[in-house]
């Protein structure tokens, strides 16, 4: 099957589906509209800069932003000259800036917002193939050699417009059109090699029978530097849909609020971080809305397995069902802009639980299953046919495989062309008969849906030779109020222990209903009552595990794991091998303290 090229696609769509609405951003505190006229002209005005700079076919150009409208005017501007982009995580490191700059021969960098601009001019002199840097809303006082974007597009019109659609027409579906280095939960990063069909066939297959309304509105707040925030973009612009932009992740709940979108995409820790604040401002009620409250969750969680999965349920779930789903559960929807029709998940497992939660309470999530080098999406769950707790079925025109150690194999025009510059790596990728290894463990059922349990390289083997899977572990850890997040870690040890981030709300409430002035956060997750609570939940929730799979210890961590700190990747997936590094001591001292209390235990059973 052929496929067309990115910027065909988003000619089409401004020829055909034509929309004042094409780009919406915050400006003074008010959302501005950007028509998808002027979207075009300002990407045909960069490409004709760019062009003026040197970028030809083949080229490399930086594209060092937030999301906001820019990122996709840069984005279709060097595409359309034939060039690939290659997409820089917005709050990246300078080293690693450097490094992706460097090893992908960049030769134009594209950057936007303030504190993105001076931290790529910090660093100029260490980008020797650097020639040119474009600069969007630059602040008054930036200080560096670089090109205004402002006053390369402001003269653009029909001219412009012209050239643009006729050096498009030059460009193949199978050019390259873009580098995207994945984040990597261990190693060096590597430069994913995408091509226009690549991409544009993900977009095609994955949304095949999805169907766009009248009034339907998205939100872009993953980063676009990741495939996936990037690809579910291209599907709202291609498909006339506004694309609203969040540049910092935590004003998601606000632009919620103000854009009211029908449509987002988010990875598990978001729709984590959404039901936790439902509940903390839940547990903050009082009187008769606490009641009214704790209710709603009882009903919610009662008419789980019924809303969700289609069981049979009793009629007296039902009718309460109806009557918290006219008035209760409205607020809940209301909080999240109240017209939310369809959320994509993907970035990883979200737990069964949330998902049944969030779908009785009339806000549907249905998960999906890729990775950058699929471009992304390999399969997905849609309203028609959605299995809770299956990361659905392959996207039309995709293969996959189970191999003999459980590992997943794709094949489909989805699959990368390789990785940049890193011939042995590519090489290891695949098959010999020409499967991706995606690296992911997971089964597909009689039904044809597929079921992810971990990633490969993440499984635990312990010193008995015991496998364990740390993922779903960690999962029914955080399914406790006052666990945030964990992280389970024991390879080659004789059993697993825990790192975990308390929910420092939920915990303070506990204590204060318990008639104890909860301390200082640093101090918190040492409190002997704090580890009294938690212990608990550990012991509730992993009390039907294997022995083997049971969190022997735990330490408490006085913060959360962050991508700034290096212990997650774009999509807030846990890099394991850094965070084993970063808590060395604790985990070491977890270890000995477990010792030396089996010790002791085995004194005291002697005696």
């Amino acid at each position: 099957m052929s496929y067309p090229t990115l910027t065909q696609r988003f000619l089409d769509a401004v020829d055909h589906k034509p929309t004042p609405r094409a780009q919406m951003h915050q400006e003074g505190g008010r959302w501005m509209e950007t028509s998808s006229a002027e979207m075009l002209r300002r990407v045909a005005g960069l490409a004709r800069a760019l062009a003026e700079l040197g970028v030809k076919p083949g080229d490399h150009a930086g594209l060092f932003a937030p999301n906001r409208p820019e990122w996709h005017v840069a984005d279709l501007a060097i595409m359309g000259l034939g060039a690939a982009d290659v997409p820089v995580y917005f709050n990246e490191s300078h080293e690693r800036l450097c490094y992706i700059v460097n090893h992908s021969e960049v030769r134009v960098v594209f950057v936007a917002g303030a504190e993105q601009a001076r931290k790529l001019l910090e660093c100029r002199a260490q980008l020797p193939r650097v020639e040119q840097i474009i600069v969007a809303g630059a602040p008054a006082d930036l200080r560096g050699e670089f090109l205004r974007y402002e006053t390369l597009v402001a003269s653009a019109g029909e001219k412009e417009i012209t050239e643009y659609r006729r050096r498009t027409a030059a460009v193949s579906p199978g050019d390259i059109a873009t580098l995207i280095y994945t984040s990597g939960t261990t190693g060096e990063p590597k430069g994913v090699m995408l091509s226009h069909a690549n991409i544009s066939s993900n977009d095609i297959d994955s949304s095949s029978d999805f169907r766009f309304l009248p009034g339907d509105a998205g939100l872009s707040f993953l980063p676009l530097s990741h495939i996936y925030e990037r690809m579910i973009d291209y599907s709202y612009i291609f498909h006339g849909v506004p694309v609203a932009y969040v540049p910092r992740p935590e004003d998601l709940r606000q632009a919620l609020l103000e854009v009211r979108p029908t449509l987002i995409a988010a990875v598990p820790r978001a729709f984590e971080k959404i039901h936790e604040g439902i509940v903390a401002r839940g547990q903050q009620l009082t009187g008769w809305r606490r009641a009214m409250f704790d209710w709603a969750m009882r009903v919610a969680q009662e008419a789980g397995p019924w809303r969700a999965y289609g069981r049979p349920a009793a009629l007296s779930v039902k009718l309460q069902w109806a009557l918290a789903n006219a008035i209760a559960f409205p607020k809940i929807r209301r909080a999240l802009g109240g017209r939310l029709r369809s959320c994509s998940q993907g970035g990883g497992p979200l737990r069964a639980e949330l998902i049944e939660f969030f779908t009785t309470v009339g806000v549907p999530i249905y998960q999906g299953y890729g990775l950058t080098e699929t471009s992304p999406v390999v399969s997905t769950n849609r309203r028609e046919k959605n299995k809770v707790g299956t990361v659905g079925k392959p996207i039309r025109n995709v293969q996959v495989r189970i191999a003999a150690d459980g590992e997943i194999l794709v094949k489909g025009p989805c699959v990368m062309q390789g990785y940049f510059k890193n011939e042995v790596a590519t090489r290891a990728a695949f098959s010999e008969d020409g499967w991706l290894h995606t690296g992911d463990i997971g089964h597909l059922d009689a039904d044809g849906y597929l079921t992810i349990t971990d990633r490969k390289k993440d499984l635990i083997k312990t010193a008995a030779g015991k496998f364990v899977a740390p993922q779903p572990i960690e999962n029914r850890l955080k399914t406790s109020p006052l666990i945030s997040n964990a992280c389970v870690v024991g390879d080659r040890r004789k059993f697993v222990v825990a790192l975990i981030v308390p929910n420092f709300a939920a915990v303070e409430q506990r204590l204060r209903a318990a008639g104890i002035e909860p301390p200082a956060r640093d101090a918190l997750a040492e409190h002997p009552r704090v580890r009294a609570l938690l212990a608990g939940e550990v012991e509730r929730l992993t009390a039907h595990l294997a022995q083997f799979e049971r969190v022997k210890c735990f330490a408490l961590l006085d913060h959360d794991f962050s991508f700034d700190g290096g212990q997650l990747t774009y999509t807030m997936k846990l890099k394991r091998h850094s965070i084993e590094e970063r808590y060395e001591d604790t985990i070491e001292r977890l270890y000995q303290q477990a010792e030396a209390d089996h010790a002791a235990e085995t004194v005291r059973s002697g005696e």
